[in-house]
């Protein structure tokens, strides 16, 4: 665990950005709504505690009828009026639901500002993927999108208006309590307020104690993060792809692994179980020990005639509220220390962002094509992550209304040559000119987002932009027809349809589309060679405009392109 200065500055750096941000009138007055709410419920506190003096006075002067009135309308007595328990406890009802409620409402306007904004961060300029590619010590990015944000804005508004209820209590009760108990002799010297100091030293020891007992699980509450998140995405990849465990009768490995991941989890528990229950020995005997701690030490004056019953019970209730205060730490330790890593992940994650965007220029140099005819790629270098080279000085040209098909021996680069031509793989160097239009790449293994079937034919454009017979047409040329009465169907389809119907309905995507430049890497690598050759001959035909660059193995494939380049040697050679 860093140093606390540093830890702070850097919660500082993720509240403050809401507080300055387009929303910060409406925040702010929230926040002061909910302030003065809380407010009002710690002046109703210090009110109650005269109506407990004045009542269980009335107890021990067995008055009937101040006891009646104290609890119903209200009283007057020497100290003057006290309203009846009931105004007192309806009104602090009142105050309490709305301050919770507005609390509530201020925390999912804070999480949903905070969750856009980093969802924002991760997907422009393709961060997160190049984030996927890099080892910037950021785990499971969607965990810290999702739980932490949803952790750090509840804890922060929880802690922190907790903190600021102990602050103003302590100034409120410090006052009363001060007042009550009087001076007390030590040691031949007159110790005026001595109920304060007693608390104040009872509270500094129990909070020394408990950060001595519990400081393990701030890491281990960072680490039980983690490993929730792990395991999590564990068991959604085993769901995204059943078909081939099932295939591969591989459930036994599964198991394995899963229960593995689990075993992490349980393990943490177990640690984070033996830390809280010590730090929990110490705050339940802590707590206790507070209840009675201050009767035991005023009691004296009681018992001398110093002060009533009702003295010595509005002694111990101001006690309790000083030595609470005091002992904010102690009694809320385990969710600072949840709090703390909440802000530790979260700060990684901005950071691992901020690195990525910063080096968002790298990957080849796009510029925009001043002829407009052709698309150029020159002294193209593209490499691994780890260095190692694919292609050096590789030149490409590719014009417009064309089709390029590249070859290569498996592992040559071929795919990676792809991701650096649509601009997401930052291991390249060189200059492309790209003219102007829309350019679309098809991988393998088609993206289908979620929801229906309209909108992963259409995607990444608006289905509001097709009518009903545009779609019903490209889905008929691809051999989809039968599907035509499904496009509003919400399904999983990268589940409901097989790997060539995915690829059938990623070139359907590209009839529709229409783009200008269209980019295929094996995209019809799951078909037959008669599906095959209908699907290049259709793009052809209806796309007579589009340039389009294909990579593939099968031989076949290369009579539908009008040049034939090879990847070898890191160069592109006519074949």
């Amino acid at each position: 665990m860093r140093g606390v200065a540093p830890f702070l500055r850097d919660a500082w750096a993720l509240i403050r950005p809401y507080w300055n941000s387009e929303e910060r009138w409406k925040a702010r007055g929230l926040l002061a709504v909910v302030v003065v709410l809380n407010l009002a419920l710690v002046g109703m506190g210090v009110l109650l505690t005269y109506w407990q003096r004045a009542f269980y006075n009335a107890l021990e002067a067995k008055d009937f009828a101040a006891f009646t009135g104290l609890i119903l309308w209200g009283h007057g007595g020497p100290e003057g009026f006290m309203p009846g328990f009931t105004l007192v406890a309806a009104l602090y009802i009142v105050v309490g639901v709305y301050a919770l409620y507005l609390q509530q409402a201020l925390q999912i306007r804070w999480r949903r500002w905070l969750t856009e904004r980093f969802l924002s961060g991760w997907l422009e300029s393709r961060v997160y993927y190049r984030m996927s590619l890099t080892d910037l010590g950021t785990d499971n990015p969607d965990q810290r999108i999702a739980d932490d944000s949803r952790l750090f804005v509840d804890d922060t508004l929880g802690l922190g208006l907790g903190l600021m209820n102990a602050v103003v209590t302590l100034a409120s009760f410090i006052v009363v309590l001060w007042g009550l108990s009087g001076p007390m002799e030590v040691f031949g010297i007159s110790v005026p307020g001595y109920m304060v100091w007693v608390a104040l030293i009872y509270s500094l020891l129990g909070t020394w104690l408990a950060h001595r007992i519990g400081r393990r699980l701030i890491g281990l509450n960072f680490l039980r993060q983690r490993v929730e998140a792990d395991f999590r995405y564990a068991l959604v990849r085993f769901r995204e792809n059943m078909e081939g465990v099932a295939l591969h009768g591989g459930e036994a490995q599964e198991k394995r692994g899963l229960l593995d991941r689990f075993g992490a989890v349980i393990q943490n528990w177990w640690d984070i179980m033996r830390a809280t229950k010590q730090l929990t020995f110490f705050t339940s005997g802590y707590g206790q020990l507070a209840v009675i701690f201050p009767i035991v030490v005023a009691a004296p004056a009681f018992f001398t005639g110093r002060i009533q019953l009702g003295g010595l019970i509005q002694t111990s209730t101001a006690f309790g509220e000083v030595q609470g205060s005091l002992s904010w730490v102690v009694t809320n330790y385990s969710r600072l220390t949840e709090w703390g890593a909440s802000v530790e992940r979260l700060t990684g994650f901005q950071r691992a962002l901020a690195t990525a965007q910063a080096s968002a220029g790298e990957g080849l140099r796009r510029q925009a094509s001043g002829s407009g005819e052709s698309l150029q790629a020159e002294h193209l270098a593209v490499s691994l992550p780890d260095g190692r080279p694919l292609t050096d000085n590789a030149e490409l040209e590719l014009r417009a209304g064309e089709a390029v098909v590249i070859t290569g021996a498996s592992g040559s680069g071929k795919s990676t040559l792809f991701r650096a031509l649509a601009g997401i793989w930052p291991f390249a160097r060189g200059e492309l000119q790209m003219p102007e239009g829309e350019a679309l790449f098809l991988p393998q293994r088609p993206y289908l987002p979620l929801g229906s079937l309209r909108r992963a034919l259409c995607y990444p454009h608006a289905a509001a932009d097709y009518t009903d017979e545009q779609l019903l047409a490209v889905l008929n040329k691809v051999g989809l027809g039968m599907l035509g009465g499904r496009l509003d169907h919400v399904d999983a389809w990268e589940r409901r349809l097989s790997g060539g119907e995915q690829q059938r309905l990623a070139i359907a995507r590209a009839l529709l589309l229409k783009p200008r430049w269209l980019f295929l890497d094996e995209a019809t690598a799951s078909l037959d060679p008669e599906a095959e050759e209908t699907l290049y001959r259709t793009l052809r035909r209806d796309l007579p405009g589009t340039a389009i660059l294909s990579i593939a193995h099968r031989p076949a494939v290369l009579q539908y392109h009008d040049r034939v380049l090879r990847l070898a040697g890191g160069n592109l050679i006519p074949a």
